[in-house]
């Protein structure tokens, strides 16, 4: 399924728009990373004695599957709910530049700041990833409501997988439900890769899976934010120096 062209008439109704980024969700392999991710997750809390509610409400409320994961094992361990929330919370600062890169997309000079706070709670990296991708073939004014189509449509697919995995959970060894958990980083790496088109992107994306060996060997913690500060640190000096040379 394409996009319609940008001066489509189909581009005219926002409920229009809404429908082709729910659709959108047929045109990416990670709505099915996704599903087989929120299975695992599902299993995992029904093994952890949660409600399926509880379940449902921690994606439709957290929506991202890592946070998820912390929530879902620090609670079970017995961690109390400020231990856990803080957990989650950084956790969560690494999605914070990936919203403030895609909220500019979507914005007009006309946008006011509500109409932009459904798309910021639905900014993880999947849909940051495929706005990226999807964004550049819809008309600006039609972008907020595109995205919310598109992150609807990700969330019940995540939703339906929470209630299958928690009823399948008896089903799933801890391997294979380890294995499942496991294709949602793997995914996330592919997918930057396939769209790093400046040398920046290239060279950030390099030197973070270069250095995170070393980085985990400081046994912090913080492994991948370092990484991942490092490496974009030195991209970013690679692109500023380009620049200059131009």
């Amino acid at each position: 399924m394409a996009l319609p062209p940008l001066d489509s008439p189909q581009w005219q109704s926002p409920w229009r728009a809404f429908g082709w980024g729910l659709r959108s969700i047929t045109q990416t392999i990670l709505t099915l990373v996704l599903f087989a991710t929120y299975l695992g997750i599902g299993a995992l809390a029904h093994d952890s004695h949660f409600s399926l509610l509880w379940a449902l409400c921690s994606t439709l409320f957290v929506w991202a599957g890592p946070a998820q994961i912390i929530l879902i094992t620090t609670l079970g361990s017995g961690a109390t709910i400020i231990q856990s929330a803080i957990a989650v919370t950084v956790s969560a600062i690494r999605l914070f530049p990936m919203v403030v890169s895609v909220l500019p997309l979507m914005r007009t000079p006309t946008t006011k700041r509500r109409e932009l706070f459904f798309a910021a709670h639905l900014t993880a990296v999947t849909l940051w990833v495929e706005c990226h991708r999807f964004l550049p073939q819809v008309p600006r004014e039609r972008r907020i409501a595109f995205v919310n189509g598109l992150g609807f449509g990700l969330v019940s697919v995540c939703l339906t997988a929470n209630t299958v995995g928690y009823f399948l959970a008896a089903n799933l060894t801890q391997t294979l439900g380890a294995a499942i958990l496991m294709l949602t980083p793997l995914s996330f790496l592919f997918s930057t890769a396939r769209n790093s088109r400046e040398v920046a992107d290239v060279v950030a994306l390099a030197l973070g899976v270069l250095l995170y060996p070393l980085a985990a060997k400081m046994n912090s913690g913080l492994d991948i934010l370092v990484s991942g500060l490092v490496a974009g640190t030195i991209a970013y000096g690679v692109h500023w120096w380009r620049e200059v040379r131009a």
